[in-house]
């Protein structure tokens, strides 16, 4: 066990290398995605803009990030190594997502988003040949079964835009490989097998740290000339909900730290299916065809990959 280990294991995170604690992380994370993917909507259609949840989220990762780094003594990994890869990932992520919000007012979600949910392919295909992660066949046919679920989950019924030209395409891609690069990044920091590890608090610091170094540019997003909701159905509904996705950044980095990024990043990105769940319970939507295949086949892939 590295320096670094014995500081994590001094705070909430219990001798995490054993066992399938990162299976439990990873569980976590998907399920507080998925809750916060059901109630997102509320403060947005309520006229809480999109770009201003960013900032609600980025806010909202601070006092998570405070958390952590009690958890292990305030003791952050200030290395070049750290500050690189951790900013790094953290700017790749964060950008992403505003240049997904810039997506989608030009081009339509039913092809943006299937574009964008394939990233785990870009992480899987690094962590094979730089990481040299490697997985039963069983484990590989449900990351297989995954993948296919992701695009079925992120299916949305065709609809006619006056979209023009394809930069809308070019975007989507370049989401498509930051978030890739992102859970690459994370993952190549934070390896347990290196002597250079550095701990998930950290890594949760920097992303925070880049979340809120790009929030001038989520408001320079804001098309303020629009009439802002700032109240409980509005901003502060947002910050209460950004906080489930908050959290889940941390055990995100817990479980990525911990499991092969091969299997933890398709895992996680199945968080729709608890998505469409709640949405059902919630608002009564009955989920299209297509998107409960995705469901029956994200089940199999996650049983299959914990094995």
């Amino acid at each position: 066990m590295t320096r670094n280990d014995h500081s994590e294991a001094a705070g909430v995170v219990p001798r995490t290398e054993r066992g399938k604690a990162w299976l439990l992380y990873a569980a976590t994370t998907t399920v507080l995605w998925g809750i916060w993917g059901a109630l997102i909507e509320i403060p947005e259609k309520a006229g809480f803009a999109a770009t201003l949840g960013y900032t609600a989220w980025a806010m909202t990762m601070i006092p998570v990030a405070a958390i952590a780094l009690r958890l292990v003594g305030w003791k952050l990994d200030r290395d070049r190594r750290s500050i690189l890869l951790g900013m790094g990932a953290g700017l790749m992520g964060c950008g992403g997502q505003l240049i997904l919000f810039q997506c989608l007012r030009m081009g339509p979600a039913y092809i943006v988003f299937p574009i964008v949910s394939l990233y785990p392919v870009v992480t899987i295909i690094l962590a094979v040949i730089r990481l040299k992660e490697k997985a039963s066949v069983k484990a590989w046919t449900g990351i297989a079964l995954a993948l296919v679920a992701i695009v079925l989950l992120s299916y949305q019924p065709p609809e006619s835009t006056g979209m023009r030209g394809y930069l809308w395409l070019v975007l989507s891609i370049i989401v498509f490989l930051l978030w890739g690069l992102q859970a690459y990044i994370m993952k190549l920091a934070s390896d347990t097998g290196r002597s250079a590890s550095m701990k998930a608090e950290s890594v949760t610091f920097y992303l925070m740290a880049s979340a809120v170094v790009l929030v001038p540019v989520a408001l320079w997003m804001t098309d303020f000339s629009q009439s802002t909701n700032w109240g409980l159905t509005g901003m502060w509904s947002a910050f209460l909900f950004q906080s489930f996705n908050a959290i889940g950044f941390l055990f995100f980095a817990y479980a990525i730290k911990y499991g092969k990024a091969i299997v933890v990043v398709p895992m996680m990105s199945l968080a729709p299916v608890v998505t469409v769940v709640l949405s059902l319970i919630i608002y009564s939507v009955i989920p299209h065809a297509v998107t409960m295949v995705g469901i029956v086949m994200a089940l199999v892939s996650v049983f299959l990959m914990s094995e």
